[in-house]
């Protein structure tokens, strides 16, 4: 039986009984047997661009269950899907404008399924911006703790309308939106805190530079009392 760490137990817990599932860069296939191993998923696909993580997926599979057949498949992202194949598609442990690739390489098919649950090691808040506009929704966000880091599960959804506006995928709007506290956790006041932390030295990094652009300041100065309300906005929930 799969024992999932924090992180993939989280991303697990978003996939509904019944549902088909794809695991996008499936690595060494935990996630997908794990739901098909706990009855989730009566169908699970484990996908990934690399031949060596595949086979290790596949022992897996051989291993736990030498009597099932499983459906791996090796290519790029969700090129190996049929556009509705299946009603979940995971993408996890990679960078955010790497999925924004993935999803964009072929936007009808990413609109074709019902969900996806994505969780970036980084560039969320671009990953966000693309999300929103293009014609996703992030129905469901978490905060897990896995080792030193906390990292961030969204579950998103296609809408018909995209979200569009004047702030750019670099605002911190994109990176810390107001949701957070609609999602919050008890982890949330720890993962603001540290990320107000290091706004604050790099605003104190700025501020010492005899040539920094007064501009380039007040961004920062600004992101910092952003965190500080969204904190404030926590405190006065809780």
């Amino acid at each position: 039986m799969i024992k999932l760490t924090p992180r993939l137990k989280t991303i697990a817990d978003e996939i509904e009984k019944g549902e088909t599932m794809a695991d996008i860069g499936t690595d060494h296939g935990f996630l997908p047997l794990y739901l098909w191993e706990m009855g989730v998923c009566p169908h699970v696909i484990m996908a990934d661009i690399s031949k060596g993580s595949l086979s290790k997926a596949e022992e897996n599979c051989r291993s736990l269950h030498p009597d099932t057949a499983f459906d791996l498949r090796l290519g790029s992202g969700i090129e190996v899907l049929d556009t509705g194949e299946v009603e979940a598609v995971v993408i996890a442990g990679m960078g955010g404008i790497l999925m924004t690739g993935i999803l964009g390489a072929d936007i009808e098919k990413s609109w074709s399924f019902k969900k996806l649950v994505l969780q970036p090691r980084n560039r969320i808040g671009q990953l966000r911006w693309w999300l929103y506009n293009n014609g996703f929704c992030i129905s469901n966000e978490k905060l897990v703790r896995e080792g030193k880091y906390i990292c961030e599960v969204l579950t998103v959804v296609p809408r018909e309308i995209a979200v569009t506006g004047d702030l750019g995928p670099d605002d911190i709007e994109y990176e810390f939106p107001h949701k957070l506290i609609d999602f919050k956790n008890e982890l949330t006041e720890e993962y603001l805190n540290k990320k107000l932390d290091l706004e604050k030295l790099i605003l104190k990094s700025m501020s010492q530079g005899r040539q920094e652009e007064p501009a380039r300041l007040r961004r920062q100065n600004y992101r910092v009392e952003y965190l500080e309300y969204l904190l404030r906005r926590l405190g006065n929930e809780n």
